[in-house]
């Protein structure tokens, strides 16, 4: 008997811990309410729900990248500032990360130049060389 609620107990369980996937966030239903609000309030640049989801989503892409990297105390209150008062933000918590000193997109270095590139500028060295 123990034995069957243990293993109903685990095969409730997620995976992963909850804390360590980025927060699901229904940012559609927020966008559209956000360009609602924008529209009612005679704002001239109300931002459109498409472009506002763009956002949310790259937002959500660069918390995905860094996360596991974020100490969990960082995630938490942040987690809990950009859903606070029911609106829940993907670039309000990506924002919050970064003033707290985490998840700074670094970009990543440029590859030296390959192939073709590198064959066209010794070509244009010989040839400069060549008419001195």
């Amino acid at each position: 008997m123990k034995a069957a609620l243990l293993v109903l107990s685990l095969l409730g369980q997620p995976t992963i811990p909850i804390s360590d996937r980025v927060p699901i966030f229904n940012v559609e239903a927020l966008c559209r309410d956000v360009s609602a609000d924008d529209k009612a309030s005679g704002l001239t640049l109300a931002q459109d729900a498409g472009e506002c989801v763009r956002d949310e989503t790259i937002a959500q892409q660069q918390l995905s990248s860094t996360w596991l990297t974020v100490p969990g105390p960082a995630r938490d209150s942040c987690e809990g500032e950009a859903a606070a008062e029911g609106i829940e933000s993907y670039v309000d918590l990506l924002t919050c990360l970064q003033m707290a000193g985490w998840a700074n997109p670094t970009p990543p270095p440029k590859p030296p130049l390959r192939g073709a590139s590198k064959m066209r500028n010794a070509k244009n060295e010989l040839r400069n060389e060549l008419k001195n």
